[in-house]
């Protein structure tokens, strides 16, 4: 997170207070990072709204530059302006989408995550995240290299915001259920399962200085567990790592990251594996 350079903030011109603005503004009051405007909008003028924006920003010491602009769809126009800026974190408000809609057109927020090349914040309250609880959910599971590099960024980030924000830093990862048909006798039993989980979580409990009692590792589904914990902590932010499935099985199937979205009472940060992240910039730079 402090690496940060530049966020782009995507800004819904409708009245009243900017949730997604309001998280940049506390991410670059830390980090230093210039802030990029962006209203999508292809049928109406958003220059005033833009211009005080800006002249408000920069008032109060941030770097701001400001942009309408509108491509095919709202997740293309972003990612498209994210290119051309070479912003490292998208933020942007996420509105749920009625059952009905969600059924049939697949949101515009999961394509958002889905096909953008940087981690993308989606700001779902305006409860502040100073002094509150930082959630990272990761998959101690899956302990291939690609994944362990995945749970190390997730936790990396969690404790980043976790310091900026003054807040306190929980782990949570599922487990499955025992079952008694197992080949490895390990997920034959709920205790050795958990322990197995906990072992494969010292490493970074040590690099991150996460002690027991902040470290949860619990039986049943991800997308039922991570809303359940979330809820039960207060969490303000929850962090996911998604694998951004795409096509069929992805639209089937969903990953937890969007089946979570609308559950989850915080604002959510989605993470992506680096070569995952390699493979969409390449998208992005050929469409």
């Amino acid at each position: 997170m402090q690496s940060i350079r530049s966020i782009l903030v995507v800004i819904d011109p409708t009245p009243g207070e900017s949730l997604a603005l309001k998280r940049a503004k506390l991410i670059a009051g830390v980090t230093q990072a210039h802030l990029h405007l962006l209203v999508c909008d292809r049928k109406h003028e958003h220059s005033a709204l833009l211009s005080v924006l800006k002249s408000s920003l920069t008032g109060e010491g941030y770097s701001v530059t400001t942009e309408q602009a509108w491509n095919e769809s709202l997740h293309e126009t972003i990612i498209d302006v994210q290119q051309a800026e070479g912003c490292g974190l998208v933020i942007k408000q996420h509105l749920p989408d009625a059952p009905l809609k969600k059924a049939l057109l697949t949101p515009a927020d999961w394509k958002l995550l889905r096909y953008c090349p940087t981690p993308v914040l989606l700001v779902k309250t305006a409860t502040p995240w100073v002094g509150g609880v930082v959630m990272a959910a990761i998959d101690v599971g899956n302990m291939d290299g690609e994944h362990r590099a995945l749970h190390a960024s997730i936790v990396d980030h969690g404790f980043d915001i976790a310091s900026l924000a003054k807040a306190q830093l929980h782990v949570i990862s599922a487990h499955p259920s025992p079952m008694l048909s197992a080949a490895d006798p390990v997920f034959q039993l709920k205790e050795t399962i958990e322990a197995r989980y906990r072992e494969q979580c010292k490493a970074f409990q040590a690099e991150f200085d996460i002690d027991d009692a902040h470290l949860h590792i619990e039986e049943g589904p991800a997308d039922v567990l991570i809303p359940h914990l979330a809820h039960k902590l207060g969490a303000v932010l929850t962090i996911i790592g998604t694998v951004a499935r795409t096509g069929i099985s992805g639209a089937l199937i969903g990953n937890t990251a969007e089946v979570v979205l609308d559950s989850l009472d915080s604002d959510v940060l989605v993470l992506k594996p680096a070569d995952i992240m390699d493979h969409l910039e390449e998208l992005a730079a050929k469409a």
